[in-house]
């Protein structure tokens, strides 16, 4: 196959090291690495500092920029533009440029709950960012999506994805969780609470109630406490101390390896119970957990980035079927 340029979007860390486990089996090609971004009103928006809560903030934008560094992954040049395919976790913006390019979407984990902003959005065909991820697949822009399991693919074909455009592949990052038993993290037979963004995502959320119910299920147990990387930490560990005292209360850390270690996981719309479920452990959500377990992302024992990279050489291969061959014209 001719040598091609791929463009790899990334956001939250769970996205941009799942784009560039992608990219490892994709040698061939040259891959260009960024964060997501915006056009119009959004760029304005994140420009003033007004979505900071969001993937397209700058604190998101700087830790993809030093992962890139880090691994000396190319970046974009000063107005590149010529990529032959996108690949991407997030539908919920198509930016100006990319329209019209092959697309790849990739889930990212768990998406949000259809509450009624879902489906304003999904029926007066309001901009899908505003419902967050709920509307993820609706913009039907990608020539291919490649989803976590044979569940997943049913809720987004009741969500109104076409099917010939859905792929189980398994997702990085959520289909090797057994690896995470081997670890060197201290704590041993404790309760772990996982907190979601809610509020700083603007989402309702009785912290305290959560935070009381977590409580009541540890018993005597040692709590653990796992913060969301968005979170607001000073605050929210102060919540958690009023309630809990004796907590250990973490905002960084390796979640998957403290989900290894844990007796029971609570959490409340984090993607990290599918760890906790894949792992054998007693879970609770807000979601329903029958339906969490018929989602759990297959486990292939780390193929999902090569089965993921194998779709896009075939929607390359439609592309270069489509059109003559001008490399050597």
């Amino acid at each position: 196959m001719q040598r091609r340029k791929i463009l790899l979007l990334g956001g939250s860390m769970n996205q941009t090291t799942m784009m560039h486990q992608i990219s490892r089996h994709m040698p061939e090609h040259e891959c260009v690495f960024t964060q997501i971004y915006s056009d119009g009103v959004l760029d304005h928006l994140r420009r003033h500092g007004y979505l900071e809560f969001t993937v397209l903030g700058n604190q998101f934008r700087k830790q993809t920029e030093e992962y890139c560094r880090e691994h000396n992954l190319r970046t974009p040049r000063e107005g590149e533009k010529d990529f032959d395919l996108v690949i991407t976790c997030s539908d919920l913006v198509i930016q100006k440029g990319m329209r019209d390019k092959p697309y790849v979407l990739v889930q990212e984990g768990m998406t949000d709950p259809e509450n009624l902003l879902y489906y304003l959005v999904k029926y007066l065909r309001l901009p899908r960012w505003m419902a967050s991820t709920s509307t993820t697949g609706l913009s039907h822009a990608y020539d291919m999506f490649c989803v976590a399991s044979e569940g997943y693919k049913e809720h987004f074909i009741k969500k109104g994805v076409a099917p010939e455009k859905l792929v189980v592949t398994g997702i990085p990052n959520f289909d090797n969780v057994a690896q995470h038993l081997n670890n060197s993290f201290e704590h041993k037979g404790y309760v772990l609470v996982a907190t979601s963004d809610t509020r700083e995502t603007f989402k309702i959320d009785s912290r305290k109630k959560f935070l009381r119910k977590a409580k009541a299920i540890a018993g005597d147990r040692q709590i653990i406490v796992k913060l969301h990387p968005n979170e607001n930490v000073e605050r929210n560990t102060a919540e958690i101390k009023e309630v809990m005292p004796n907590a250990l209360v973490y905002s960084r850390g390796n979640t998957n390896e403290m989900i290894a270690n844990c007796e029971e996981l609570i959490t409340q719309y984090s993607s990290v119970v599918y760890v906790g479920l894949a792992l054998g452990k007693k879970c609770h959500s807000y979601f329903d957990m029958d339906e969490l377990k018929r989602m759990t992302p297959v486990q292939n024992g780390g193929k999902s980035a090569g089965n993921i990279a194998a779709r896009c050489r075939e929607v390359l291969q439609r592309q270069t079927s489509k059109k003559p061959d001008m490399s050597y014209a």
